[in-house]
């Protein structure tokens, strides 16, 4: 589809494909199961993707758009570098919370997904890194981080270590709040960071 706004149908399977993928895993997925849970024929799947593959980058194209969307609302110039790290790290961690599907599939199945394919994902997710990135510029330009950090090292640090608190509250079974893991891992960066 190259023209303006989706239609309903493509939502719809993206959503399917999300419970589909999260519950079932990538590669046990079949095409008829998400045609199933997203209430199309199967072959309507096919007027929007070519592949199971493309679903799945679309979805994440999708999703992550979603989330650098709700980042970039939830930032403001009036903010401290601080302050807009505690909020990205807030909305990674809330949005991941109240949707264990688009958790499961970002933490589990993306990590057995083929090279070819995280490298198209890693492409949707580069906007968010540098959002992270501009965020620690701010910092070290305005004083209130260290000068001498390495920008492109730090930025992955803190996302990787988002990362990793994310997929660790998974593979617990969702025993503590993930939101409440805000806190202590922003605390943890600054102390590397600040100046």
């Amino acid at each position: 589809m190259t023209s303006g706004k989706k239609p309903d149908k493509y939502y719809a399977i993206l959503e399917g494909a999300l419970k589909v993928f999260a519950e079932h895993g990538f590669h046990k997925s079949q095409v008829s199961r998400i045609a199933k849970e997203a209430g199309v024929a199967d072959g309507t799947i096919y007027l929007y993707f070519k592949k199971k593959e493309d679903i799945l980058t679309s979805l994440f194209q999708e999703k992550l758009g979603e989330l650098v969307e709700k980042l970039n609302n939830g930032l403001n110039d009036q903010m401290t570098a601080r302050e807009a790290l505690h909020k990205v790290c807030e909305i990674h961690f809330s949005v991941l919370e109240g949707n264990i599907h688009l958790a499961y599939l970002t933490q589990i199945e993306l990590r057995q997904s083929d090279l070819e394919l995280r490298k198209e994902i890693g492409l949707a997710l580069k906007r968010y890194i540098i959002l992270i990135e501009n965020i620690l510029e701010k910092g070290k330009k305005d004083g209130s981080f260290r000068p001498d950090f390495e920008v492109k090292l730090v930025r992955l640090l803190i996302f990787g270590g988002m990362d990793e608190v994310v997929t660790s509250w998974l593979i617990s079974g969702q025993k503590y709040s993930l939101s409440a893991q805000v806190g202590p891992t922003i605390d943890f960066f600054m102390k590397g960071i600040e100046s």
